[in-house]
């Protein structure tokens, strides 16, 4: 299992280096850091430290600076302990978000998901693919995800919104929001928001929301304001509550 793709060190947490590391000098006779150093695209220097801690932490690597590096015999790393059960968890998981969450957000998952099986032990990773649980392509339509995209986006950077909307008896208004979450329901999806338009907590359903933009500029940016959080929204909607105030309607 070896690494196939060096990978620059910017871009790499220093866990991440360690791992290429020991997989690099699995993977042949005689490593030299010099190999190590074009190949995680870092210096020789950062090499050699990660090699001695490396040691440091038990690792056998034998050798040393200015000659090569190998592993001792029998030395490999244990693979992820998951049960032939939550093998096939994440694969219906991964599954049903290829088709109900946005692409780039479904796509992560699927190359999430082929990391992980990749180092299953073969039985469970058998399991895992052979799950006779499908989720056909009859999501969200196209736009619907690019919708749903801009929203999950938003809620990460804090930037609020403005979109035109439709309530259940079809009345138009124009809404700026500050949205705080994106909620499934089983084929639709709501926005949970503070609405400044409205200047109380409401939830809309993506599929009556258009036109949805960001607010450019300082004044689009907002931060977490105690009685606006989604911490709030949620104390705000009572269990009696939730079916008339809260699921889309």
């Amino acid at each position: 299992m070896g690494a196939r793709f060096a990978i620059p060190d910017h871009c790499m947490r220093r866990a991440d280096r360690l791992f290429q590391i020991v997989q690099l000098i699995r993977g042949r006779r005689l490593t030299t850091a010099t190999h190590l150093a074009q190949r995680l695209e870092v210096s020789q220097r950062t090499i050699y430290r990660d090699v001695a801690d490396l040691q440091h932490q038990g690792v056998p690597i034998e050798g040393e600076a200015g000659v090569g590096y190998r592993l001792g015999a029998g030395f490999d790393l244990p693979p992820l302990m998951f049960s032939h059960d939550e093998a096939r968890a994440l694969v219906a998981s991964v599954r049903m978000a290829q088709v109900w969450q946005d692409p780039a957000l479904a796509q992560a998952a699927e190359v999430a998901l082929g990391k992980i099986l990749s180092v299953l032990p073969l039985a469970a990773r058998v399991a895992a693919q052979s799950l006779a649980v499908y989720a056909p392509p009859a999501g969200l339509e196209p736009a619907a995800q690019r919708t749903l995209q801009a929203l999950r986006e938003a809620v990460q950077a804090r930037r609020k919104l403005r979109f035109g909307y439709r309530d259940v008896a079809d009345r138009p208004s124009q809404r700026t929001v500050r949205p705080l979450g994106c909620f499934y329901w089983g084929k639709v999806w709501t926005l949970a928001a503070w609405c400044e338009t409205r200047h109380d907590f409401r939830s809309f359903r993506l599929d009556r929301m258009g036109n949805v933009r960001p607010v450019d500029g300082p004044t689009g940016q907002f931060q977490s304001e105690s009685g606006k959080t989604l911490v709030d929204y949620l104390r705000a909607v009572a269990p009696a509550q939730v079916l008339t105030k809260w699921a889309p309607g």
